[in-house]
């Protein structure tokens, strides 16, 4: 019931994605990607109600049992294949499956920064959990990281005509 109570923030995600042009060439359509991904779970925390939810998905991400299953299979793995669907998108040269790694290491990003509060002592006082500031960092964050592990598209082919001229 929690979940169904909350599935407006998938809506909310899926729409934003759904708005996203995937044209590759475009050095902007990875960041949008993942800023629908990710920005609609950070405003979450505008509100302690919001915090808690996704501290209750994190937790079900966390901890598998036959009752979360059944919560990521019929809440988040749509959400999850639109979003490598499109990532595949955005990324040609990679496949589905370096795609489908490449969105778990960006969910585990995601993930730790709502539930991490360390970056406080870390940082010795300089970063404050939660800051709206480090959403621009974690998007660079993580499409560099995409960037840099997933293969760049192919190039296309040189069309037999045309390298003889």
């Amino acid at each position: 019931a929690i979940f169904a109570h909350w599935n407006h923030t998938i809506e909310e995600r899926l729409a934003a994605l759904q708005a996203t042009p995937r044209d590759p060439a475009d050095p902007q359509t990875l960041p949008r990607i993942i800023e629908a991904f990710v920005g609609p779970v950070l405003r979450l925390r505008a509100s302690a109600e919001g915090e808690y939810y996704a501290l209750l998905v994190g937790r079900e991400l966390a901890y598998s049992h036959d009752e979360s299953d059944r919560v990521l299979r019929d809440f988040f793995d749509p959400l999850a294949h639109a979003f490598i669907d499109a990532l595949h998108a955005a990324l040609p040269g990679a496949t589905r499956a370096q795609v489908a790694w490449g969105y778990q290491f960006a969910l585990g990003a995601l993930l730790h920064h709502l539930t991490d509060s360390r970056v406080e002592r870390l940082s010795l006082g300089e970063s404050q959990a939660g800051d709206p500031a480090a959403a621009r960092l974690l998007v660079d964050f993580i499409a560099g990281g995409l960037r840099a592990a997933l293969p760049p598209a192919a190039a296309l082919p040189i069309a037999a005509d045309a390298a003889h001229t």
